[in-house]
């Protein structure tokens, strides 16, 4: 199986003025961040607003990925769904178009007791052959992945990788302790390279997005346990997180490609897109991070 390590940045799901997915714009958004040296890519993560997207939407973004990066990096698709049997059904389209691994979301309308949440991620890892990513984000999820799931979930195969959303770093080092075999992954609401320093593998984020140069340089600093240096680039690069968790998740990311010549439109109504101003804050710190000497 593949080693899913490094940066990998949510991607965004551009729309034209029709509501199709502008697979033109996507696949060189998804070139660029290749070039720039990204380890990864994930599409229908936060960023890409899957929670706002059609199935053909959905479909079209990972196959629209999955063709741009032509096996360059490994592609990690999300799959999310109120229904195990309609998330199944994902996770088996994604892999037969291509995709790398899978990045497991569980949304819920009705609360779901901790059986039920563990039998809908084990329902996915059971229907393909390539790795699964746990994810968890309880500030936006109705049903969380306690850390008993977790080390339950972490015995099968192919559930190998987790992306915990929580803002709690304590956690993080506990899902380690109990889980040694699952690598964990940074989200943008923890210190990426806080959480490389007590043993993580990378990040998934949106923030990459706009900033994959640099990530990955923090990223190979990190690696290289030059602290240090990482942690300097890490201070002028917080600005980005802080943006992105005071703004619209997608509307942030979008507004900075916009900013930075991609043109990946607004984000899905009824979400607000960023006022002048906003729009303004992100260009400025844009501006300073793109300053920085990260040779």
């Amino acid at each position: 199986m593949t080693d899913f390590h490094g940066v990998f940045p949510y991607l965004v799901s551009p729309l034209d003025t029709s509501g199709r997915i502008d697979t033109r714009v996507l696949g060189k958004l998804c070139d660029d961040l290749i070039k720039a040296g990204v380890y990864g890519l994930t599409p229908l993560g936060s960023t890409g607003e899957f929670a706002y997207l059609d199935r053909d939407q959905r479909r079209a973004v990972v196959q629209t990925s999955i063709e741009a990066t032509n096996k360059r990096v490994p592609v990690v698709a999300g799959v999310s769904s109120t229904a195990t049997a309609d998330a199944v059904a994902q996770a088996r389209d994604y892999q037969a178009l291509g995709a790398d691994g899978i990045l497991a979301i569980c949304e819920a309308y009705f609360p779901l007791k901790d059986a039920q949440i563990e039998s809908y991620f084990r329902a996915i890892a059971d229907a393909v052959d390539i790795p699964v990513v746990l994810y968890t984000n309880p500030n936006f999820q109705r049903s969380d992945l306690t850390l008993d799931v977790i080390a339950k979930l972490a015995t099968h195969p192919r559930i190998r990788y987790i992306k915990d959303a929580s803002t709690n770093t304590g956690r993080l080092l506990s899902i380690m302790n109990r889980c040694p075999d699952l690598s964990v992954f940074s989200a943008s609401a923890h210190i990426p390279a806080a959480v490389m320093l007590i043993g993580g593998v990378g990040w998934m984020a949106g923030p990459a997005c706009i900033i994959p140069r640099q990530s990955v340089r923090l990223y190979d600093l990190c690696r290289a346990q030059r602290w240090p240096e990482a942690m300097e680039l890490q201070r002028d690069l917080w600005r980005i997180n802080e943006a992105f968790a005071r703004f619209n998740l997608a509307a942030c990311i979008k507004a900075g490609l916009q900013i930075q010549g991609y043109a990946v439109g607004d984000p899905v109504p009824p979400q607000p897109a960023l006022t002048a101003e906003e729009r303004r804050t992100v260009e400025k710190i844009l501006s300073d991070v793109a300053a920085l000497k990260i040779a």
